[in-house]
Order: C-alpha cells, then structure tokens, then sequence
C-alpha cells in the first residue's frame, strides 16, 4: 500500500467514523457532522494525502454540497481580514527577500558584532529580532535569509557537515533556528498561524488581540528567551573557535558586494518602519493590521519593489489563502455550532473537579498544548486542531480570556524547538547536515523547556504587572 493511499484512508476514515457516531447529548447533527469534517481536515493537513489547499477546498465542497453548511458559509473565510494579513505578509516577505534587504541588515549587525562565537550567536538573535515583525513567514525568515547568512559564515570559518561541522556550523546551525522559533512567539506579525490565533480567539471568547497587546505581553520573557538561546547552545553544542576577528571582514566583503542601497531597498526600509509604526499605533490611528499591510504591498508594487507577476508567482500566499481561509470558515461555523463551548464545559468541568485552580489548571492545559507539538510537523496545523479547544477549556476553568488568548498563541510556537520538523525552515537547517537528529532532539527539548519555565514564570509575573490578570 503506497504512503498516499494509506494517509487518504486514515483521513476518511476519521471523518466517516464521527459521521455516523450517534449525536451526543447536547449537540445537533450539523455540529456533528461538522466537527468530523473538521476533524478529517486536521488529519488531512498533519498527514497531507495532498496538499493542505486542496484539503480544504475539498471539505468546502463537500459541506456545500451535503448541505452541512450553505454556500456562502463555506466561502466567508476568505474574506476574512486575518486571511488577507497573511496573504499580504507573504508578499512583505518577498520583498526582503528578492531586493536582498534583509540579507543587508544581517551583514551590517555582524560587521560591528561579530567578534567571536557567542557574538556572532547575538549577532543572528538581534538579526532576527529585528526583521521578524515585518517577516511573517518563519520559513521565508529561517530558511530564505537568515539560513543562507548562516551556512555562508560556516563555511567561510571552515566548517562543514562532518568532521569540522563543531568548529561552528553546528552552534549558529541550532542558534539560527532556535532564535527563530523564539521570535515567532514575540510579535503578532512574526508568524504566519499568529494571527489565525487572533481570529480564533475572537470567534471562540469573543477576545480582542492587537499587534500592540501581543508585543507588550511578549516582550519581557521574549528577550530572555532570545539572550539566552546563543548561550545556551554555547554549553550544549560549544564551537571549537572561540575568537573570530574574520567575521568583521567578510561582513565587510560581503556588504561591498552588494554595494549601496538600491531605490527598492530605501523603499521597503521606509515601508518596513512605517508598518511598525502603524501596527504599534493601532489603537491610536484605529487602522487595522490588515489595511497597513495591503497599504505596505501598494507602496511596493507603485515604487517597483514588486511587479505583478511576483504577487501571482507567490505560491506559499495563494495556498495559504486557500488552506487558512477554508479552516477559518470551518472553525467559525463550529464554533458558532455550539460544539466548542460543549466540549469545554465537558473538559472544564473534569478538570475543575480536580480542585487545582485556575493558574494550576492553565499551567497543565498548557504543557499538554505544549509537548503535544512532538505528533506535528506544523505549528498551524496545531494551532487548526488544539487552539481553540484548549483556550475554550482555560476559559471554562477560569482563566481570564485575554491572558488566555495571549498565552496559547505564544505556546503555539514555543514547542518549535522540539524537533527538526518543528516549522517549515526547520527541514532547511537540519538538511544542512551539521547535527544528528538525536543531538537536535536533545537540545531542542533543552531549549524548549527553558523557555516554557521563562514564560511561565517571569512571563506570568510581567503578565500580572500589565494587568492581563
């Protein structure tokens, strides 16, 4: 039996075996019937017997055409605004990567940073920490930019996969993808599935989240976490070069090569401040995440940073429109069922009957959501599956709905760490070929626990000064 045959088995299979489950008590047939459509959709996206668009224009279709849900249910997801956010960053992130500006910022933080190893570690956190709200794409990020910067600074040091991979391409090697993940967890911009959690939250608790209201609550245990990473991967996998004065002068190098800054590139650095500032000022200027972002593409195409056929080109926003934009209708008719809110009454009464507390409560919800992240090889199909249920069951124990909303979109990403197929740039790192899988596992559940405890601790603590609780 081929591996597609035996996924699209499994996927129907699920979907059929709910469908004809008898109705619980307290449900109607259409919510049930739409949960196993959604359920067969989630399995489908984990185990991807086609593509993840195609899954979800084939559960429209068949809830159009069942009558589950009416035609223009089935299709409102993707005139959502989260959608278009997404689709719009994707097309951002293009432009950093096409006019070469992101590789720019890069090479400038290292020339005047890059001093040794460690430095060198801070250099790529810092990097990373600025271009990640701008760059929504983590795999655009990690593997697009950041990837390439890396594995050039290896092998310029010497270090290739094999007998010199220790020099130092395995310690910016994990230090590249592990600061990634960190930064996906800091901005509401910084990752894709971000602001799928926003919509779901919104549908579910009736939770607002603002750009502003994410990077505040993020911030504190954020820039622990980022300081932390190069240091703690300095003890786990240390680099035999220590002192690296050379790292100044191929920064140099490189940044002669690319000579002065291009027209497109001060365009996309004015559009990559003016999107900051907008977003950070939303709740003043009352402009939405979305009108800034499809203003930030419009100064582009006008000014030539991007031409028309790189926006139909872009694959990963097109599909992404299609796969987001099916679950976002498919998780709001759902929810609008009544089926979420009986589901975490069942859940929340169990586990209010254990008498824990709420902070207690949340604390075990959340490393469930957490560690669950080993069976996905996708942060947003663990968002599509888990986040709603889980901030719905933290809710019913009572834990207030905005620290609720925050917390599970920050843990949806911190369990990147784990593997090496945590994100879409994680394959791209770990192919290098610099770390064996048992020594990536190792540190990836090292740095991964770390960062549970920061924001579980001081992230809680910094959580109750600004009054999230």
């Amino acid at each position: 039996m081929s591996k597609t045959l035996r996924n699209w088995i499994i996927v129907l299979g699920l979907g059929l075996i709910v469908w004809i489950c008898p109705t619980p008590e307290g449900l109607t047939p259409k919510a049930w019937h739409l949960f196993a459509i959604f359920i067969a959709t989630i399995a489908g996206f984990i185990l991807q017997p086609i593509s993840m668009g195609a899954v979800a224009f084939l559960a429209l279709t068949f809830c159009a055409v069942t009558g589950v849900l009416k035609t223009g249910e089935a299709l409102m997801g993707f005139g959502n605004g989260t959608i278009w956010l997404i689709v719009c960053a994707f097309f951002l992130s293009r432009g950093f990567i096409k006019t070469g500006f992101g590789k720019r910022i890069a090479f400038v933080i290292i020339k005047y940073i890059g001093r040794s190893s460690l430095s060198l570690g801070y250099s790529i956190a810092l990097s990373e920490l600025v271009i990640s709200p701008a760059m929504p794409s983590a795999t655009a990020r990690g593997g697009g930019v950041f990837y390439p910067i890396v594995q050039s600074l290896s092998n310029a040091f010497g270090s290739s996969p094999g007998p010199t991979a220790g020099k130092i391409g395995k310690y910016l090697i994990q230090v590249g993808y592990h600061t990634d993940a960190v930064t996906c967890m800091m901005f509401l911009t910084s990752m894709a599935g971000n602001p799928l959690c926003v919509g779901l939250a919104e549908s579910t608790l009736g939770v607002e989240v603002t750009w502003m209201g994410w990077a505040v609550a993020a911030i504190v245990p954020g820039l622990i976490s980022l300081f932390l990473v190069p240091l703690v991967m300095l003890k786990l996998s240390p680099p035999e070069l220590k002192a690296m004065p050379d790292a100044h002068n191929l920064a140099v190098k490189e940044l002669e090569n690319m000579g002065p800054m291009t027209l497109q590139e001060k365009v996309l650095a004015f559009v990559f401040v003016l999107c900051l500032i907008l977003w950070a000022t939303g709740s003043w200027t009352k402009l939405g995440a979305t009108p800034v972002a499809m203003l930030a593409v419009s100064i582009m195409l006008v000014f030539k940073v991007l031409d028309w056929k790189d926006i139909l080109s872009e694959k990963g926003a097109w599909d992404a429109m299609f796969w987001m934009g099916g679950l976002v209708a498919l998780a709001t008719a759902l929810a609008k069922s009544g089926f979420i809110a009986w589901i975490a009454k069942i859940i929340g009464t169990a586990i209010a009957a254990a008498n824990l507390g709420w902070i207690a409560s949340f604390i075990a919800i959340t490393l469930i959501y957490t560690y669950s992240h080993y069976c996905f090889a996708s942060v947003t199909a663990r968002i599509s599956a888990m986040y709603a249920a889980f901030i719905a069951v933290a809710a019913a124990c009572g834990v207030p709905g905005l620290l609720v909303a925050l917390a599970f979109g920050f843990f949806a990403n911190c369990p990147i760490s784990l593997t090496h197929y945590g994100n879409g740039c994680g394959p791209v790192y770990f192919g290098a070929g610099y770390v064996s899988q048992s020594e990536w596992w190792r540190n990836g559940f090292v740095i991964c626990t770390i960062n549970v405890v920061i924001w579980l601790t001081i992230g809680m603590a910094w959580w109750k000064v600004i009054g999230l609780y």
